[in-house]
C-alpha cells in the first residue's frame, strides 16, 4: 500500500509536469449524486405490478436497509432473476455514502459478465463515472486527441473513478504483483466497497491468498467486502483464519424463502447417457440447451445433431464468432424456430439466453445452478414444465473436475434438490473437505508469512508464482473475416497495444500440447513462444471453431 501511494504520486506529478493530459483525469460526480441517480432509476420499480417484481423490490429494500450498517464482510445471496446487479449497486453506493468510503469496485470472473454489468451501471450513473479495466476493453492510447480515450486510459491506471468494474485476475494479481504499473492502483482499493460477483468462481487452489486479501482489506484498510452470488460458498472459517474478529453478515437473511419464490425450474436426474442416447433426446426437442464439460465432448455431440437449427459454442471459437452465433441463437429462440445448442460451460457465465429445457453434464453443483439460470429465465412458463436434466456421460471425467463432481454427488445423495440452499451448503462443505489444505498453490500466503531465505518480504517470488489462471495456455489468432484486418499488424510486426486488444476478438486459447502440434505441422506462424497466427485456415470450422485434430497427412512426419 505504501509503495502504491508512492508510485501513483510519482506518476501523477510527472504527468502534470510533462503534459496537459491530467485535465482529463478526475471530474467525476460524487457518490451522493450517483446514489440519487440510482434511486431515481429504481423509483420506476414501485409499485410492483407482478409477484416477481414485488420480490425484486423486497430484495432491493433489504439491500438499502442493510447499507446503513458499519463496514465489514457481507454476503448477498440472491437467486437468479432476483435483480442482484442493481440491488448490489444500491447497497454499495448507500453503504459508501453512510460510511464515508470513496468508491465501489466490482470484481467479476468473466469479461462477458463485466460488459453486461458495466453497460447497466453506465446507463444509470453516467458514462464517465464507470470505468472498465480488463483485457477485453478497448482504450486507444494511440489517439491522444480523443478525450474519452485518454480519460479511460488514465482512470484505469490508478482506479480513481467512483465505480470500477474489473476481473478477478486483474484484482488479485495486482495485489500480489511487484510491478509499479499493477501496484499503482492498490491504495484506491482501500476505503472502498468491493463486491465479488459470482464469488463461488474463486479458484479453490488459490482460495487462501484470495480470502487473505479480502480479510486484510476489510480489517486494516477500511474496506467493505460483499460476496455476491446465487450459490454462496462456505468461507467464514477461512476469513477468520486471517482476521478472527470478522463475521460474514447476510444482507438478505430470508435466503431459503427467496429461492422458493424465484423457483423457475424443476430438476431431473437423467442418469447416464451415451453420446447417441443424449443426441437422440436432444433431437426430439424444438428448443434445448445442452452443456457438457469439455470442448471435445461438445464437438462430438454437435456432430450427432441434424445441421438445421443446431448450434455449437465453445472457447475453440474466437470471441467475435461466439457473439455472432449467440445473436442468431437469441433471435431463433425469440421467433420460436428450432434451436438446439451444444455448449461448454462458457454459456453459464452471465450469458442472457432463455431455453425451455436444459441438459447439464454433472459438474460442480454451482455449475448446475448456473446452467439452470438459462432455463425459463424470464419466468414465463411454469416451473414444473421447465426441466433441467443433470446427467453423467460415458466419457471419462476430466481430471480438473473430478473433485467438484465428487462433491456434487455427495451433496445430491438421497435425491436432494440441487436448487436448495441447504444442498448448496452441503456441496461447498464437501468440496472444502475434499480439497483439504491445498488452497495456496503458489504458496503466496506461506512466503509472505514466513519469508524466503532470510527475505521477510519476498514480493518478487510471490509475484512470479501467483497467477489466478493457468498461464500454460497459448494463443492462436484466427485471420478470418474481419479478423484478417485485425491480425495484419501482428504479422507486420507493427502491432500496438490497441492492435493486440482488437486482435483479441479473433483469438483462441489452446493447451500447450495442441499449440506444439500445430507448430510441428506448420499450420501456424509463431509470433512469440506462446502466440501465433493460424495459416492453415482449413483447421478453423465455421461451425465448431479451431479443430482439435492435427491434419493426419502431416502428422505422419511428427
Amino acid at each position: 500500500m505504501l509503495y502504491s501511494c508512492l508510485v501513483d504520486a510519482d506518476f501523477l506529478d510527472t504527468e502534470a509536469f510533462m503534459s496537459d493530459s491530467s485535465g482529463n483525469r478526475g471530474q467525476y460526480d460524487s457518490l451522493p449524486v450517483l446514489l440519487d441517480r440510482l434511486n431515481t432509476y429504481t423509483r420506476a420499480w414501485f409499485p410492483a405490478k407482478t409477484e416477481l417484481n414485488q420480490n425484486r423490490c423486497d430484495i432491493l429494500n433489504q439491500c438499502l436497509d442493510a447499507a446503513a450498517q458499519p463496514r465489514g464482510v457481507y454476503s448477498l445471496t440472491v437467486p437468479t432473476g432476483g435483480g442482484k446487479t442493481v440491488s448490489s449497486l444500491a447497497f454499495a453506493l448507500k453503504h459508501a455514502v453512510e460510511n464515508g468510503l470513496d468508491r465501489v469496485i466490482y470484481v467479476i470472473p468473466y469479461t462477458s459478465i463485466i460488459e453486461q454489468n458495466a453497460a447497466v451501471f453506465r446507463s444509470i450513473l453516467g458514462e464517465r463515472n464507470v470505468v472498465e479495466h480488463h483485457s477485453g476493453v478497448r482504450m486507444d492510447d494511440e489517439d491522444e486527441t480523443n478525450p474519452a480515450n485518454v480519460f479511460r486510459r488514465l482512470a484505469s491506471e490508478n482506479w480513481d473513478a467512483p465505480v470500477i468494474v474489473t476481473t478477478s485476475v486483474q484484482f488479485f494479481e495486482s495485489l500480489y504483483s511487484n510491478r509499479p504499473s499493477q501496484c499503482r492502483k492498490l491504495h484506491n482499493m482501500a476505503n472502498s466497497v468491493i463486491i465479488f460477483d459470482e464469488a463461488q468462481m474463486l479458484p479453490a487452489c488459490h482460495l487462501k491468498p484470495c480470502i487473505g486479501a479480502m480479510a486484510n482489506l476489510t480489517a486494516y484498510f477500511r474496506s467493505t467486502v460483499v460476496l455476491c452470488t446465487a450459490t454462496q460458498p462456505v468461507l467464514t472459517d477461512l476469513i477468520q483464519a486471517f482476521c478472527p474478529e470478522l463475521q460474514i453478515k447476510e444482507i438478505c437473511p430470508q435466503v431459503a424463502d427467496y429461492f422458493q419464490k424465484f423457483r423457475r425450474v424443476t430438476y431431473r436426474n437423467g442418469g447416464t447417457y451415451s453420446d447417441e442416447e443424449l443426441a437422440s433426446e436432444l433431437r426430439r426437442q424444438n428448443q434445448v440447451l445442452c452443456i457438457v464439460n469439455t470442448r471435445k465432448a461438445a464437438q462430438k455431440l454437435y456432430e450427432l445433431l441434424p445441421p438445421e437449427g443446431s448450434y455449437h459454442l465453445s472457447t475453440l471459437m474466437y470471441p467475435a464468432h461466439r457473439k455472432s452465433v449467440l445473436d442468431t441463437i437469441r433471435q431463433r429462440l425469440k421467433d420460436g424456430f428450432s434451436c438446439r445448442v451444444v455448449s461448454t460451460s462458457l454459456i453459464e457465465a452471465g450469458v442472457d439466453v432463455d431455453f425451455p429445457a436444459v441438459y447439464r453434464e454433472l459438474a460442480g453443483l454451482d455449475s448446475i445452478a448456473q446452467a439452470a439460470g438459462r432455463c425459463n429465465r424470464e419466468g414465463k412458463c411454469a416451473a414444473d414444465d421447465s426441466i433441467v436434466t443433470y446427467f453423467e456421460s460415458e466419457t471419462p471425467v476430466p481430471l480438473l473436475q473430478r473433485i467438484n463432481i465428487r462433491a456434487a454427488q455427495e451433496a445430491l445423495q438421497g435425491d436432494r434438490d440441487p436448487g436448495s440452499p441447504d444442498t448448496m451448503r452441503r456441496y461447498f462443505t464437501a468440496l472444502r473437505s475434499l480439497i483439504g489444505d491445498q488452497m495456496d498453490k503458489s504458496q503466496a500466503v506461506k512466503h509472505l508469512r514466513e519469508g524466503i531465505s532470510g527475505c521477510l518480504l519476498p514480493f518478487e517470488t510471490v509475484a512470479k508464482n501467483f497467477h489466478l489462471i493457468d498461464q500454460a495456455a497459448c494463443t492462436v489468432y484466427i485471420p478470418v473475416g474481419e479478423g484478417v484486418e485485425a491480425c495484419q499488424p501482428l504479422l507486420d510486426g507493427t502491432a500496438t497495444r490497441e492492435d493486440y486488444r482488437q486482435a483479441g476478438q479473433y483469438c483462441v486459447s489452446v493447451y500447450a500440447q495442441h499449440y506444439l502440434a500445430l507448430a510441428d505441422t506448420g499450420d501456424i506462424l509463431p509470433l512469440t513462444d506462446s502466440s501465433a497466427v493460424l495459416t492453415n485456415l482449413s483447421l478453423y470450422d465455421p461451425e465448431m471453431g479451431l479443430s482439435l485434430q492435427v491434419d493426419p497427412g502431416k502428422a505422419e512426419f511428427i
